[in-house]
């Protein structure tokens, strides 16, 4: 640790002894205690002169000593979010805005239109408009929970330490990186559980029966569902999370809750790996658009494979 500069007590005098005035009576005694060459005066102006040059250095020394050391993660140690709302916020999501609409808004769609089985095209469109109700929804929850003197638009520019990074440099590393992760944790879990077919053949058919349905599945997998879940998971989550422990502790707590809200246990692992990364880049940048943008590539990555396959 570094400590502030401190005088020592033998650069100044702490109580000067004074010396005895020889008087001349041929002047005045004012000009005679104000002469240069007057012991006295001379005492005086070097004690004065001794404490100003130790106070200025001392000041020199404590100011570079106190600059701010720049850590991997940016994030501000002030939660913009109002403070015990954190776990009533997140279950107000899931309860009322995730669960119902991410997961049962297909089958209200086919009770309301009084449709069995909804085709790919009806389906895609369906799942556009739930996922815009569950994006509106989730802004108004979180507008009514952030401080008044703070804004969601706020998690899309740049604090003062993250100005000196680039959020797209961010967003490049972290698409490279997590796509070479997710390759080998899929060949690690081919080796430990076997080879197993992970194309989903409803995605795919909605992805070939039309144009219409092709355009809404890419709309509301690349850039719908990225925005929603890094509102929620990094903006929301991992920011409260990251002002009360460490940054990594808060990495790895809202990437579990990530992982376990898409109520998946064959992909939890993979998941979870994809949260990782998806927070550390927004700790690194403290720019919630690089996280938004890894989560948009990859996830035009897995549509384009699904189609090829």
């Amino acid at each position: 640790m570094i400590l502030p500069h401190r005088p020592t007590v033998g650069s100044y005098t702490l109580h000067p002894q004074l010396p005895k005035i020889a008087r001349d009576f041929n002047k005045p005694l004012f000009s005679l205690l104000l002469s240069p060459t007057n012991a006295l005066c001379s005492t005086i102006f070097s004690s004065k002169f001794s404490s100003k040059v130790s106070l200025k250095c001392c000041c020199t020394k404590f100011d570079a000593t106190q600059k701010p050391n720049k850590g991997f993660s940016v994030l501000a140690s002030d939660c913009p979010w109002k403070s015990g709302s954190i776990w009533s916020t997140m279950a107000l999501y899931m309860l009322n805005l995730h669960i119902p609409l991410g997961y049962g808004g297909l089958s209200i769609v086919a009770y309301l239109l009084d449709e069995p089985v909804l085709n790919s095209q009806t389906q895609a469109v369906s799942l556009l408009v739930v996922q815009m109700l569950e994006l509106s929804g989730t802004v108004f929850l979180l507008s009514k929970n952030i401080k008044p003197l703070h804004d969601l638009v706020d998690f899309f520019k740049a604090n003062k330490i993250s100005k000196e990074r680039n959020w797209l440099l961010a967003s490049a590393l972290g698409f490279g990186f997590l796509s070479l992760l997710v390759f080998l944790s899929s060949l690690v879990a081919d080796q430990l559980y076997g080879v197993k077919v992970v194309d989903n053949p409803i995605v795919k058919e909605i992805l070939l029966s039309s144009n219409v349905s092709k355009a809404a599945f890419v709309l509301v997998d690349c850039i719908i569902t990225p925005v929603l879940e890094e509102a929620v998971y990094r903006g929301f989550l991992l920011t409260s999370l990251a002002s009360t422990m460490k940054w990594q502790h808060a990495v790895v707590i809202s990437s579990a809750i990530f992982s376990a809200a898409h109520f998946s246990i064959d992909n939890f692992v993979q998941l979870f790996i994809i949260g990782c990364v998806l927070g550390c880049s927004y700790c690194w940048s403290g720019n919630l658009s690089s996280s938004i943008v890894v989560h948009s590539l990859y996830n035009a990555l897995i549509v384009i494979l699904t189609i090829l396959s």
